[in-house]
């Protein structure tokens, strides 16, 4: 390499006056689009200016690599003697955001460089590993990614190539799933959904899910489970102890939908906790029992006793309930009496708080996501390949970090109250 001296004042009188290097950057950007433009180049697509830039930096970049791999620069005299040199190149595609590009990577003689930025064997950038994961966390398919990177960017990646990226989230599950807790949650909020398992026949198999709300009002996902055959409580009493032995010492209330035998498994996790029966559940298992043409006045008729001001008033209106109702649908009193005791706990608190804790809500929109990316796929090969689409959707449930400051918004007058109601318990969570 040739030594080039400068003087100062040569560099001076070079530079332009007023130049600011954001001013130099869109100047340089101008330049090149007005280039292509002139040329009839693209700025995006096959062979556009986009490539050809990503290809130029890509290149510049594993040369430098090279250069701080043998110690001096290309044609640099200094590397005479040294033991290794540069030997030519070899091409390779690599799949970018921008779509495949054909680039040149750097060799030396003795095979011992090993790039970073593009790695041996490396066909995708980590950029397009992203975006396959952010689509299919959206719901869909193997086969609609591929179709859309081929339409968007003439890239042909196979379903089993994606397939391959998605389970790189496998490790990073099974790292989650076994993470430590906190000591104490406020509420913890249990439901299931169903997907479709092709086990020498498609089959429904529930996946249990818990949402856990924080000491500081935040949202916590405390994991996922498959199970077997349909929803039970015996299999709810094995993912609450796991969560116990997790680290969650204590829970204050537990947010369920009325499945027989939950109530015991709960108080044989956690015995000081209380069990709060959904509302919107339990009134659609009253329907169950009545005929079609009666659901809108029986739903009337117990709108008093779920939005009464206290227990004894809410008991009045259901003897109400009963006295006009009980001959025709006996079932529905009889459920309502033998949930009485999980349905009330949420009128010892006021309206506000009554709002978050008396319904699944807070879970259910968590499902609502859960079924989106499920519903795109129909049924799933095990256990494993539906685990893990259930969840990169939770994982993407948040990108901005909006809803995390919502619920701590709505979560914060049930926080207060809880300290009061369940005597300083909470405080253990913020130590």
């Amino acid at each position: 390499m040739t030594d080039v001296t400068v003087s100062a004042e040569a560099v001076e009188a070079a530079r332009p006056a007023a130049l600011q290097p954001d001013a130099l950057d869109d100047q340089l950007i101008g330049q090149l689009v007005d280039r292509a433009r002139a040329s009839g180049l693209q700025l995006t697509g096959a062979g556009g200016l986009l490539q050809q830039l990503t290809k130029k930096l890509l290149e510049s970049a594993l040369e430098g690599e090279m250069t701080d791999h043998l110690g001096y620069e290309k044609h640099d005299p200094a590397g005479a003697g040294s033991g290794n040199s540069r030997n030519g190149i070899r091409s390779k595609t690599v799949l970018t955001e921008v779509g495949p590009v054909e680039i040149d990577v750097p060799r030396d003689r003795e095979g011992s460089f090993e790039p970073q930025l593009v790695r041996k064997r490396q066909r995708r950038l980590s950029g397009v590993d992203e975006m396959v994961l952010s689509l299919s966390a959206r719901g869909l398919t193997h086969g609609e990614i591929s179709a859309h990177l081929s339409d968007v960017y003439g890239a042909e990646v196979s379903k089993q190539t994606i397939s391959t990226i998605t389970d790189q989230v496998v490790e990073g599950m099974s790292e989650w799933q076994n993470r430590p807790l906190d000591p104490v949650y406020p509420v913890v909020f249990i439901d299931c959904v169903h997907v479709k398992l092709r086990d020498g026949q498609v089959a429904n198999r529930p996946i249990y899910v818990a949402l856990a709300v924080t000491v500081e009002g935040t949202r916590e996902i405390l994991g996922l489970w498959a199970g077997d055959g349909g929803e039970g409580a015996k299999y709810w009493l094995h993912v609450l102890t796991e969560i116990k032995n997790r680290g969650v010492a204590d829970v204050c209330m537990v947010v369920c939908d009325g499945l027989k035998g939950l109530p015991d498994a709960i108080a044989a996790v956690w015995p000081q906790a209380v069990t709060q029966t959904c509302i919107v559940h339990l009134i659609r298992a009253s329907f169950r029992y009545a005929a079609r043409q009666d659901w809108d006045k029986i739903s009337r008729a117990l709108k008093p006793v779920y939005t009464a001001p206290t227990e004894d008033a809410a008991l009045e209106r259901f003897v109400e309930f009963a006295e006009v109702w009980g001959k025709k649908y006996p079932a529905i009193v009889r459920l309502w009496e033998n949930a009485w005791a999980e349905f009330v706990p949420f009128l010892s608190f006021d309206v506000e708080v009554r709002r978050v804790i008396c319904t699944t809500n807070a879970i259910e929109s968590v499902n609502a996501r859960i079924r989106k990316a499920v519903r795109s796929r129909g049924h799933f090969p095990n256990e494993q390949a539906a685990l893990k689409c259930v969840y990169m959707a939770i994982m993407s449930l948040d990108p901005t970090g909006a809803c995390r400051k919502r619920w701590m918004t709505r979560w914060k007058a049930a926080l207060n109250a809880f300290e009061i109601a369940f005597d300083g318990r909470l405080a253990a969570g913020r130590r």
